[in-house]
């Protein structure tokens, strides 16, 4: 038993420890969703808050693991924010978080992960949780999990024919299939995706 109280200690150093070390960047021009959302991440991790786009871009360096970014700002909005990071080549991950429903155009920007306000405090921990699951990952595979979240986006946002018509969507299917083909099977990428996207659309 002794030794069973000594391995769970030690899990939750190192989980304390990991936690700790994970630097969260929020990004919102609405300065009270900015604080609440940095309120229940600051609890867990390393978080830093940003009110608009020219200061998330001062924040944002080699040490930033993820990034929650509001879409919608003025002057700078937080497509040129991400497409700056993208440019930069920070190695962090982007979670758009915005009141603008997906449309197609996501398909060709360097995000991650898309949320769609209103965000609770679970949304925004799980999601933390899966980005960080994807850093034991190599790039192919994590080029894969974001193109399965594009698709996931989609199919929940548009209607059977509009994705039908879709030049974009076409593209994403594309995308997906071919990752899927290149990922290593060593990976257990079907479980994996089975997991992280549980809520696909026809799986309820």
């Amino acid at each position: 038993m002794a030794g069973d109280d000594r391995n769970t200690e030690e899990s939750t150093v190192e989980m304390k420890t990991r936690t700790e070390s994970v630097s969260v960047l929020v990004v919102d021009d609405e300065q009270d969703i900015a604080d609440l959302y940095s309120m229940w991440l600051q609890r867990e991790y390393d978080t830093a808050t940003a009110y608009n786009g020219e200061r998330a871009l001062e924040h944002v360096d080699e040490s930033t693991d993820i990034v929650f970014l509001d879409r919608q700002m003025p002057e700078l909005s937080g497509d040129e924010v991400l497409d700056r990071i993208d440019e930069l080549a920070f190695d962090c991950r982007v979670v758009m978080v915005t009141a603008v429903d997906p449309d197609f155009d996501i398909v060709g920007m360097p995000f991650d992960d898309y949320l769609t306000k209103p965000v609770t405090r679970e949304d925004l921990m799980e999601t933390v949780d899966e980005m960080l699951s994807r850093e034991s990952y190599d790039d192919q595979m994590q080029a894969y999990f974001t193109a399965v979240s594009k698709k996931a986006t989609l199919e929940s946002e548009k209607t059977p024919a509009e994705l039908n018509e879709s030049d974009e969507y076409a593209e994403i299917n594309q995308r997906v299939d071919e990752l899927s083909e290149q990922v290593d099977e060593s990976a257990t990428a079907v479980d994996d995706v089975a997991a992280l996207f549980h809520d696909l659309p026809g799986d309820g």
